[in-house]
């Protein structure tokens, strides 16, 4: 049997080692990646099912930037904690809470696979989507559109109360659930 060059890409990028730092994919987002390694059209470039972190404010990437990182749901208590390890070990400068949505980066045969994949993932909400085409690879960038991004520390200071701290986890909690619907949906149209 011959191989095309894409078959053999697909092959060489899902053979490799995961280099994430969950070393595979996110819970909620393994069935959507499993279905779309599946085709014979599309393979899995990278992925994350969304996520809240503490993260440290830096125009370069550096060791030590995540202060915390969780792919689930968080409670009060244990966000709370882990503000205040970081205002106790932080220097000068902001430390912000983000909650991030979906991120999948898919390799596609063509451009008609392409955009096939696009319009599927736009019917169920994937609104801040697009199509790369670079040196013959065809790649769809997949965005979900929730996501927060506030400052909670600054120059080791915090900045926000806990009945606000309820508020920004709740709502944190919940787009992310709604991120993870989106993943259902599209995982469903796939299929």
């Amino acid at each position: 049997m011959v191989i095309d060059g894409f078959a053999r890409a697909k092959q060489g990028r899902l053979g490799r080692k995961d280099k994430s730092s969950i070393g595979g994919w996110d819970k909620p987002i393994a069935k959507l990646c499993e279905d779309i390694n599946k085709s014979e059209d599309h393979y899995t470039l990278s992925s994350c099912s969304g996520r809240i972190i503490l993260i440290k404010e830096t125009l370069d990437k550096e060791p030590g930037l995540f202060v915390f990182r969780s792919h689930d749901k968080v409670n009060f208590k244990d966000l709370k904690k882990e503000i205040e390890k970081a205002a106790l070990n932080a220097d000068n400068g902001m430390i912000y809470l983000k909650q991030e949505p979906c991120v999948l980066a898919v390799s596609c045969r063509n451009l008609s696979c392409e955009q096939e994949l696009l319009n599927k993932a736009r019917e169920v909400g994937w609104k801040k989507s697009g199509i790369t085409t670079t040196s013959g690879k065809f790649v769809v960038e997949l965005f979900s559109t929730e996501r927060m991004d506030l400052p909670v520390i600054k120059d080791g200071k915090i900045l926000i109360g806990d009945d606000c701290l309820k508020v920004i986890i709740d709502e944190a909690n919940s787009k992310l659930e709604r991120t993870w619907k989106k993943i259902e949906r599209l995982s469903e149209k796939i299929d």
